[in-house]
C-alpha cells in the first residue's frame, strides 16, 4: 500500500492514500480510522477521514515527553509509518442502505436541464438510478458527499454560492450531497428531501455516517408535505 505522510499545522498529521474517488482506498481510511477509535495513540485528540485520507489531530504538549529528542511531527511519522505498515482488517461488515424521498423541483433544476440537455424526467431517472457511497461528512455537520454521479448529470460548482434549505439535494461533478442545514452552497440543488440530516440532540446527529449506502427515490409535492409533517410533528 502506498501513502504519503503530511503535517497539517501544528499539530495535526494527514494520511494520504492516494488523490483520487475511490471505493477501496475510502473503504481502507475508515478501517484505520475504526482502529484509531478502538486503539487511540498517545496525545490523540480527535480523527477525520475523508475520500482517500485520515487527518490525526493530537495535543502536541501530551506527546513532547514521548518524542524525546525528535520533534513531535517526526515522532508521530515514524509511528504511523509502522503502524500503517500493519495489517488491517478493511469490511466493516455489510453497508447500511439507506433510501431517501426526493422531491424534483430543486431551485437549480432548469439550469441542469440547460447543462446537461436532458429532460427532468431524465435526470430523475439517472439520479435515481444507481446507490452512492457515503465518502466523508463535512463542510456542515451532517452534509455528506456522496459518489459516484452518473457522467450524464457532471454539472460545475455555481459561480456564486446562493442560500439553501436543510434537505436541498444538490450535485457537482461526479458528486451528490444533502444539505443538513440553511447555508450558502454552490452545488446544484436538483430537489429536496423531507428527512432531517442532522438532530444535534439526538445520539446519533447524523443521519448519514462515511461508508454507507444511499438510494434515492422521487416522490410528490404531496408525498414531501404528508413526510415532512410526519417528522416535524410527532
Amino acid at each position: 500500500m502506498s501513502f504519503t505522510i503530511f503535517p497539517l499545522g501544528d499539530n495535526a498529521i494527514t494520511i494520504d492514500l492516494g488523490e483520487r474517488i475511490s471505493p477501496s482506498l475510502n473503504k481502507m481510511v475508515l478501517a484505520r480510522f475504526d482502529q484509531l477509535q478502538q486503539q487511540p495513540f498517545p496525545g490523540m485528540i480527535e480523527a477525520v477521514p475523508a475520500y482517500s485520507t485520515l487527518t490525526i489531530f493530537y495535543d502536541v504538549f501530551a506527546l513532547r515527553s514521548l518524542a524525546g529528542q525528535e520533534t513531535v511531527y517526526d515522532w508521530m511519522e515514524k509511528r504511523l509509518t509502522q503502524w500503517l505498515l500493519s495489517p488491517v482488517e478493511v469490511e466493516r461488515g455489510s453497508s447500511t442502505l439507506k433510501r431517501i424521498p426526493v422531491c424534483y423541483d430543486g431551485a437549480d433544476m432548469e439550469a441542469v436541464i440547460h447543462t446537461t440537455g436532458l429532460n427532468a424526467d431524465e435526470i430523475i431517472s439517472i439520479h435515481c438510478g444507481r446507490k452512492y457511497r457515503v465518502y466523508m461528512l463535512g463542510f456542515l455537520p451532517g452534509f455528506s458527499y456522496m459518489g459516484e454521479l452518473d457522467e450524464k448529470l457532471f454539472t460545475k460548482r455555481k459561480p456564486q454560492p446562493s442560500i439553501v434549505e436543510p434537505g436541498s439535494v444538490a450535485i457537482t461533478g461526479n458528486q451528490t450531497g444533502i444539505y443538513p442545514l440553511r447555508s450558502p452552497g454552490g452545488w446544484s440543488v436538483i430537489g429536496r428531501t423531507p428527512l432531517t440530516l442532522f438532530s444535534p440532540g439526538s445520539s446519533a446527529p447524523a443521519f448519514l455516517q462515511a461508508g454507507d449506502e444511499v438510494e434515492f427515490f422521487s416522490i410528490t409535492v404531496e408525498e414531501f408535505n404528508s413526510i415532512w409533517n410526519e417528522h416535524h410533528n410527532s
